[in-house]
């Protein structure tokens, strides 16, 4: 998105520079890669870097509104209530789709949010690392708000740990050494001290929770859960784990309650140029003429799953639950990143913290994904190059 970056980039890139970048990856985490890094970053300049953040803002005015938390009470699954929740999530992600406006301009349009963490560490490992094998300007940056290593990962650590010790708090996951984002696990474990945990691997005493770790029962005083219900609902092997939404004497980051609280569901009251029109399905009075610009997304589920793209009149009349169904204006992502073949498609993930004492949540660092199918996301990328995930340098100066 900044031409001439891109074209410096690309004339500079070599097979070779990329798979030494791999190798180095490998070295550090053996086998611990299980998703596509892409070739390139993606580059923004301030304008468009800023045009994200004052979505972002627009949507933390509803989620710092008192009545928040009453307007999003019917997005919790009644069996998936956990005890305990806190004021606030402490993690936030908002995703938005690199589009063109009317006047060929790139502009930013929020695809989803969620109130749950995601590669935290790991972007700030991999860019890093990417930058010894490739040359990024020296004004750009994969962090916002004067973050630098140092100061992100300082701040990371206190925000996971929470004043206990490390071994007092752990990585909450499903199969952690099995996840294809395990990676990040690891990044994390070596820059905070948190051990990544097997939720089937939790001892429970009365209303308290333990783990061995290394082989000694230990506390847990502090969750950073990673654990999707939908993946636990998948889960058949896990039936004797501990029910998590019993009411643990634990502290959680960022609370599984926020999950579903900022989510599609907060889509619908958010209003913003760069926010598509997003209607619950039960309230829709009349079926859009231009249905084919519309996409389908059911509220309760994660990574894409149940989407419909192409929506045919056929498509509305079989859902019986339309008040757990949004239907949202179809987000046009541009062509937009010249690679060796076609061009791809981008996606950014802006990645806020909430440290509790803050009034407001801010941004800390980032994320991006690229692809050349029709959704971003490894199934619709296969036996394709320059595709997965990314980063993004923003211009600081």
């Amino acid at each position: 998105m900044v031409p001439y970056l891109r074209k410096t980039f690309n004339e500079a890139f070599t097979a070779i520079r990329y798979q030494a970048f791999l190798e180095d990856v490998n070295r550090d985490y053996p086998g611990a890669l299980a998703f596509n890094i892409a070739e390139t970053p993606v580059f923004a300049d301030k304008a468009f870097t800023q045009k994200m953040l004052d979505a972002c803002e627009s949507i933390i005015y509803l989620i710092t509104h008192p009545d928040f938390k009453n307007i999003t009470q019917r997005a919790i699954p009644q069996n998936e209530n956990v005890p305990g929740e806190t004021a606030h999530s402490q993690m936030i992600a908002f995703d938005f789709g690199v589009c063109l406006n009317e006047n060929g301009e790139p502009e930013p349009r929020l695809i989803e949010m969620q109130g749950f963490p995601t590669l935290f560490g790991f972007q700030a490992y991999y860019p890093e690392l990417f930058k010894k094998h490739f040359n990024i300007p020296e004004n750009y940056s994969h962090y916002l708000n004067g973050y630098d290593q140092s100061s992100y990962l300082d701040m990371l650590k206190k925000l996971l740990l929470g004043g206990y010790p490390p071994e007092n708090v752990v990585l909450l996951e499903i199969k952690p050494d099995e996840q294809k984002t395990k990676i990040d696990f690891y990044c994390t474990r070596d820059y905070t001290g948190i051990q990544p945990v097997c939720l089937s691997q939790l001892i429970a005493e009365g209303k308290n929770l333990f783990y061995l770790n290394n082989g000694k029962k230990t506390a847990i005083k502090r969750i950073y859960n990673r654990v999707i219900f939908d993946d636990l609902k998948s889960q058949q092997d896990l039936k004797n784990a501990i029910d998590i939404t019993a009411a643990w004497d634990v502290e959680w980051i960022p609370h599984p309650n926020w999950f579903y609280r900022i989510s599609k569901f907060t889509l619908p009251f958010i209003h913003h140029p760069f926010v598509p029109k997003t209607y619950f399905l039960n309230e829709v009075k009349q079926i859009p003429r231009d249905l084919e610009n519309y996409v389908l997304k059911p509220l309760f589920s994660f990574a894409g799953q149940g989407v419909i793209i192409d929506i045919e009149p056929p498509d509305l009349d079989k859902i019986k639950d339309p008040e757990n169904w949004i239907l949202q204006h179809k987000v046009q992502y541009a062509d937009i990143i010249p690679t060796p073949d076609v061009p791809a498609k981008a996606e950014i993930r802006l990645m806020y913290v909430w440290p509790d004492g803050d009034s407001r949540p801010h941004a800390a660092i980032n994320l991006a994904r690229l692809s050349k199918g029709k959704m971003i996301g490894v199934r619709y990328n296969q036996n394709k190059t320059w595709v997965g995930g990314s980063v993004c340098f923003f211009e600081t100066y």
